[in-house]
């Protein structure tokens, strides 16, 4: 039983990664995309995750903005959120 219950938590927490990644992806993608645009945070949670507003689209697109604030990625000034040098050399070199 507690074999199963080890392998259901590891299992979850590895769906979970893999959706936080995906919406970092989702949201790194999407800034470079607009850049030079400054989008808010608002801004940039209707144009990845929709206006639906559920709380755990609108959660997660802020934890992956954190993650990539904490990455080295995006910077945060106020309202708006846009990709830093390093992120935008990294996508100029198309890899």
């Amino acid at each position: 039983m507690r074999d199963e219950d080890t392998q259901r938590a590891a299992n979850a927490a590895a769906t979970n990664a893999r959706a936080d990644a995906a919406i970092q992806r989702a949201v790194l993608s999407h800034l470079l995309d607009r850049h030079p645009v400054q989008l808010t945070l608002a801004e940039l949670a209707r144009e990845v995750v929709g206006s639906r507003g559920e709380f755990e689209d609108s959660d997660a697109l802020e934890r992956a903005v954190g993650a990539l604030i904490g990455a080295g990625l995006l910077h945060r000034h106020g309202e708006f959120v846009v990709p830093n040098a390093a992120a935008l050399c990294f996508d100029q070199l198309g890899l």
